[in-house]
């Protein structure tokens, strides 16, 4: 007699034996019980002494796959827009020009505008027109003839003047070489850094608001 452990078992086994029954739809199961109760599944009819009872199961039958879902047509992906174009602003070096005074001293400046200064017109070759010698004529007449008086003022002729008249005018200033600016403004931060420690509360305010305007150029107009 051949045992089958499970009904799961004996029902694989009969779907691969290649029976007319195995082409049906239906799988009949033979139990089997020997006279000591124990139990047997077969798929043959039982031997003698044995009691029978007969099962029909149903076939197991592979469950049909699920249509696949359609995969949408992959589109090319959209290209990303290009960013926005960087504007960068150069902003040139801020010049630097050197002055004249009319006493050949010089100085520095930001602004092309020298200092100005009172200047009197007659210092410029400006004036009235110069007074010449005076004539003075007196003419006197009576019963007996007449004379006639002239007098001269033969003195140096003085220049007329236009009081407090005069303009203003400013020292000539020339631009600098950047790299001549480069080289001032180094060093004038390093004379102020100097006299940082001996200068008072006040005057240390004043120049390190100096120095952090220098620094400032320099590292935009010099690269420092």
């Amino acid at each position: 007699m051949r045992l089958v452990p499970s009904l799961l078992v004996l029902t694989a086994c009969a779907a691969g034996v290649s029976s007319p029954a195995a082409a049906r739809d239906d799988v009949v199961v033979y139990r089997c019980t020997d006279a000591r109760g124990q139990v047997a599944l077969r798929d043959s009819p039982c031997t003698d002494g044995h009691r029978q009872e007969v099962r029909t199961m149903t076939r197991p039958v592979d469950a049909v796959p699920a249509p696949r879902p359609a995969v949408p047509a992959t589109t090319a992906a959209a290209a990303p827009a290009p960013p926005p174009p960087q504007v960068v602003v150069v902003r040139p070096p801020m010049p630097m020009y050197r002055c004249v005074r009319p006493d050949g001293s010089q100085y520095t400046s930001d602004s092309s505008e020298g200092n100005p200064r009172w200047v009197p017109l007659w210092t410029m070759g400006y004036g009235p027109p110069r007074r010449g010698p005076s004539t003075r004529i007196g003419v006197e007449a009576g019963t007996g003839g007449g004379r006639l008086d002239v007098d001269i003022d033969a003195r140096r002729p003085v220049r007329g003047g236009y009081g407090g008249a005069g303009t203003w005018i400013r020292d000539d200033c020339r631009p600098l070489p950047q790299a001549e600016v480069c080289s001032l403004l180094a060093d004038r931060r390093e004379e102020i850094r100097r006299r940082f420690f001996n200068a008072q509360p006040s005057e240390r305010a004043r120049l390190r608001g100096e120095e952090t305007a220098i620094n400032a150029r320099l590292g935009q107009d010099c690269g420092r």
